[in-house]
């Protein structure tokens, strides 16, 4: 299975990409996750892993994929046949504790260009990528929807909505939920940092509680720890409960 995890930026799209990876693991499923969030710079630390070498790279850099984007009027092709975790790079992947983590590549310096090149490959890739049954891909989406305009989210099997107690949130919810529907995709939420009033309102604007995985409250050591980038850990039931939803989630 594919999941997409997005939302707006500082919701915690992160945060559940690490917690829900550690359940996928420790239910005995092979997990990757991809770091498709050009302005992302943490993931790794919440898992406590060392981030690899950005995949962007194994195919000469991000000039030379948009040099050969250019040239074939975008219709170049990166990947030949069909790939399995087992063929990642060394180098381009870390691993630890049945997690493997990928970069696609990051925004280094002032005015190098948009991030059309680490989107055009993962794309590409993420549609080459075949699974297994205990296999799991997650990709961890840079903030707001431009992801869907870039195609990504048409390789995917289901996408999870990470929403903070805000107004862009909430608005951000009805505007997701449009687009995986466009695209036929399931669409699944994860309240995170809410109360009771503002889960009243991200509910109403979901309109189907059956869609929404796990609500968590404001944790104060979690807070913490990504705020000073160390590794995450919660236990928490419903978090559990929407890892075991995900896997029995009929594609």
């Amino acid at each position: 299975m594919k999941i997409s995890v997005c939302g707006k930026g500082g919701s915690g799209k992160s945060t559940i990409v690490s917690l829900l990876a550690e359940r996928f693991a420790a239910a005995g499923k092979e997990v990757l996750i991809i770091d498709s969030d050009e302005s992302n710079y943490g993931l790794h630390r919440h898992l406590s892993m060392e981030n690899p070498k950005e995949f962007t790279g194994f195919l000469g850099g991000k000039e030379e994929v948009l040099k050969d984007m250019m040239l074939s009027n975008f219709t170049h092709q990166f990947f030949e046949g069909q790939w399995k975790l087992s063929d990642i790079p060394k180098g381009y992947y870390t691993e630890k504790n049945g997690i493997k983590l990928m970069v696609s590549g990051k925004i280094h310096q002032a005015n190098e260009g948009c991030a059309c090149a680490m989107g055009t490959v993962m794309k590409q890739f993420v549609s080459r990528l075949t699974l297994e049954e205990n296999q799991i891909a997650i990709l961890d989406m840079e903030a707001g929807i431009e992801h869907f305009g870039r195609g990504l989210d048409d390789e995917v099997d289901l996408i999870l909505m990470v929403c903070d107690p805000s107004y862009e949130s909430a608005k951000l919810a009805v505007k997701i939920g449009e687009l995986s529907g466009r695209l036929q995709k399931p669409v699944y939420y994860v309240l995170n940092k809410v109360d009771e009033e503002s889960r009243k309102v991200l509910e109403q604007a979901i309109g189907d509680p059956e869609r929404i995985l796990a609500v968590l409250p404001v944790e104060p050591e979690l807070t913490k720890a990504a705020l000073l980038g160390q590794k995450l850990i919660l236990e928490n039931s419903e978090l559990n409960q929407a890892a075991k939803k995900i896997c029995r989630t009929q594609i």
